[in-house]
């Protein structure tokens, strides 16, 4: 942990010290404060939101405060001071007393800020965007470093306050207390605000405020980083919401991106870090939400998003496991029957190391597994044909698959991609729900009884020649590999898990999806040891 993180640890520390369970606010603020950015604390009256607005004070040397409860009837002299009657009178000038209101701040907390009137809400709007207050004839910059608005509803729809909504970058949820043992422990505290007259060890000063901001300003995006961004992007154009009939797209503005950029590079400058990358990224789901619904899943496409390189890594190899096992499996069956002396399909056609081709059924782009077709019963009178099962292959657009019934099969593809048939067969013909299709004939194979190896002469591109096979034996770095992208996944969990501005709750959500992740990782495992122990 370098000194600059260490720094912010122990501050975390202090400012989070008897706030009962606002570690996530608090953290929150204190990032948001450092970018220069806003948060809104949404939730029910007496739930500690003014406290993390004055808490938050005491890490800044020398700061000043503003709070105000907003009402209809609130007045911008109230917010940003009287108009002063003495300038008025001597110079002609509509100038505001702004001295001990909200423009000579450093932190503000404005309650209810929903409340207020048009005329209030359009100055925070450059307050926020800008730093800036335009005082009579004159321009302002203000010194505020954090504005914490608070309410216990969400802005009404059609009243115009869209902007506003949009301008509190970070947004989070307020509750009561949930721990049973952490509400007790606040009743038998007898300080309403325990610490309030403690300091902190070391505040930070105007000139370091400066000197970081600066300085975080120039800390790079990372290309998975931008990379992981796109991905939460291109999923929120349609979003599954529990307990909502319909998916909706969640909208988020280029300015609200841009803002997430500044948080992302001060989180990553407050850590130690050169550029920020994707362990940065999972906080930000506080500033992805339009209402409190959205919250669960917004916070899964963002998990989801991080650990998207290691899924699309350990899905790419485990689909290269499994064609290597059929493709073996292939090679083993058309061993066995030269071994057996069956010749029956030594002149179908091989397409891509494990199939024949059915031809004249659907788009002509049809094919049945070497294994499962060598399996089928011989139509007759007698034998029942098998249980079978046609579907589409995810990985080749507009081919069809036609395989043998097992549970394996049918759990992994979706019902509307799939149909249940009956399956039999002869020399040259597959029968499908008891329509005779014929079999692809290319050449003749040439086989060697001997040991059982394959070669042939065929005039298709896709057919898989003896080395095509041979091939699929070599299995190169498999464990290797499914390691890495584990050590890989790990290392990335690590760095979740040590960024000061992840929650408890957080930590716990990349757990459970990485439990999945494990699973199928484990899965994975088992394939390359059948591939390479036959086990």
């Amino acid at each position: 942990m370098n000194t600059l993180q260490s720094r912010m640890t122990h501050l975390l520390r202090y400012l989070q010290r008897g706030i009962y369970e606002k570690n996530t606010e608090m953290a929150l603020a204190l990032l948001a404060a450092l970018a220069g950015e806003s948060i809104l604390l949404l939730g029910p009256p007496g739930v500690a939101k003014s406290m993390v607005a004055r808490r938050l004070k005491k890490a800044f040397g020398g700061a000043t405060s503003f709070e105000y409860l907003m009402s209809r009837f609130s007045t911008p002299d109230e917010i940003f001071g009287p108009v002063s009657i003495a300038r008025l009178k001597s110079d002609d000038v509509y100038e505001r007393a702004t001295e001990g209101f909200l423009p000579t701040a450093d932190v503000v907390f404005l309650d209810e800020i929903w409340k207020a009137g048009p005329a209030i809400q359009n100055t925070l709007l450059t307050v926020l965007n800008e730093k800036l207050f335009r005082n009579g004839n004159k321009e302002l910059h203000l010194p505020l470093k954090l504005l914490v608005a608070a309410s216990n509803e969400l802005p009404a729809q059609g009243e115009g306050l869209e902007a506003l909504w949009d301008r509190f970058v970070i947004r989070v949820v307020c509750r009561c207390i949930q721990s049973e043992s952490v509400f007790r422990q606040m009743l038998c505290c007898d300080d309403d605000e325990p610490c309030a007259d403690e300091e902190v060890a070391e505040p930070i000063t105007a000139d370091e405020y400066a000197l970081w901001q600066r300085e975080a300003r120039n800390v790079a995006l990372s290309q998975n980083l931008l990379e992981a961004i796109s991905c939460i992007r291109q999923e929120f154009k349609r979003v599954e919401i529990e307990n909502t009939e319909l998916p909706r797209s969640i909208y988020v503005s280029d300015r609200r991106w841009k803002h997430i950029a500044a948080l992302l590079r001060t989180s990553a400058y407050l850590q130690g870090r050169t550029s920020a990358t994707r362990a940065d990224l999972l906080t930000m789901y506080h500033c992805l939400w339009n209402e409190p619904v959205e919250i669960a899943a917004v916070r899964s496409i963002v998990i989801k998003s991080i650990f998207a390189p290691h899924v699309q890594r350990l899905e790419t190899l485990a689909a290269g496991v499994k064609a290597d096992l059929r493709a073996r499996r292939a090679n083993e069956a058309l061993a066995k029957a030269v071994r057996e002396n069956d010749h029956r399909d030594d002149d179908l056609l091989i397409v891509d190391r494990f199939f024949y081709q059915i031809e004249n059924h659907g788009t002509g782009h049809t094919y049945v597994f070497v294994t499962d077709f060598k399996r089928m019963p011989v139509r007759s009178k007698l034998a029942a044909p098998a249980q079978g099962v046609i579907y589409k292959d995810p990985t080749h657009n507009g081919r069809q698959i036609v395989r043998l019934f097992s549970p394996d099969i049918m759990a992994g593809i979706p019902r509307q991609n799939r149909e249940q048939v009956t399956l039999c067969r002869d020399s040259d013909h597959i029968y499908i729900n008891g329509i005779a299709f014929k079999m692809r004939h290319v050449g003749a194979a040439v086989m060697n009884p001997a040991d059982g190896s394959i070669g042939g002469l065929f005039d298709n591109a896709n057919v898989a020649s003896n080395a095509d096979v041979a091939s699929a034996t070599t299995y190169a770095h498999y464990e290797d590999d499914v390691e890495q992208v584990c050590n890989d996944a790990d290392s990335l969990k690590r760095a979740l898990e040590q960024n000061i501005f992840v929650s408890d709750d957080d930590r716990k959500e990349v757990d459970a999806y990485l439990q999945a992740f494990y699973k199928q990782v484990a899965l994975c495992r088992v394939d390359i040891r059948r591939l390479l122990y036959d086990e």
